[in-house]
């Protein structure tokens, strides 16, 4: 099962309006892998992420994400692709107005679920995942970043999805809370979900070894965990 192909992008250009952003993309992903995307700011890491949820679309070259070939993929099928992801965002976008299991519940209920015993007991499973069981009648400005943070991760965790993108997810947070946050990433990809995580905190590179890709002169470029913090 750990070698299941999830990600498959052959020869790939994205763009940004009219500018070439990586191009000659090849990268493959596994059920199960940990990867970092690391490079400086502007240099394609959010990009390559939005492009596997066709935020961004591929300009040439062949992308396939779950056997979906996203150059030909329908609108119509897109919603279907993405729920399959679990997103992590750096500025965690949860709903303002409402409680934890509110904001937990919503996305459920998007996504087609209806039975009020099964929302209730999958948002308790997702909680207990990530060590926030006895949040769940906060309302989000009540909790820290790094516990908003934790949130999030239970949100991208409810439909249980083969792959977790994680965009910049420790950039708001302080050391502490972010080797925590990576910390619980490593533990999820550790039972079978791949997790890509975009970064430029070398630290937690190094403190929790993955798999490392380096975007660099529009290029992915995979690195050795020792030289992780080259420029």
């Amino acid at each position: 099962m750990d070698n299941e192909l999830l990600v498959k992008y052959t020869d790939v250009q994205l763009n940004r309006e009219e500018n070439i952003i990586l191009r000659g993309v090849h990268l493959e992903i596994n059920r199960g892998e940990f990867l970092y995307i690391i490079g400086k700011v502007g240099s394609g890491k959010s990009t390559l992420l939005k492009s596997m949820y066709c935020e961004i679309p591929i300009e040439s070259g062949e992308a396939l994400v779950f056997n979906n070939e996203l150059p030909a993929i329908k609108r119509k099928q897109i919603p279907y692709l993405r729920r399959k992801i679990g997103i992590v965002f750096q500025d965690f976008q949860l709903l303002i107005d409402r409680t934890v299991e509110k904001n937990l519940e919503f996305v459920l209920r998007a996504t087609g679920w209806k039975n009020k015993i099964a929302i209730k007991d999958r948002i308790h499973e997702v909680l207990v995942q990530v060590g926030m069981q006895n949040k769940a009648y906060k309302m989000p400005h009540e909790l820290s970043g790094g516990e908003q943070q934790r949130i999030v991760i239970a949100r991208a965790l409810l439909n249980s999805p083969p792959l977790i993108l994680a965009d910049e997810p420790t950039g708001n947070l302080d050391p502490e809370t972010g080797s925590q946050i990576v910390a619980l990433l490593k533990s999820i990809a550790e039972k079978g979900t791949a997790v890509i995580m975009s970064t430029h905190n070398y630290s937690v590179v190094q403190a929790f070894p993955g798999r490392i890709i380096r975007c660099e002169n529009m290029q992915l470029i995979e690195v050795p965990q020792e030289n992780a913090t080259a420029n």
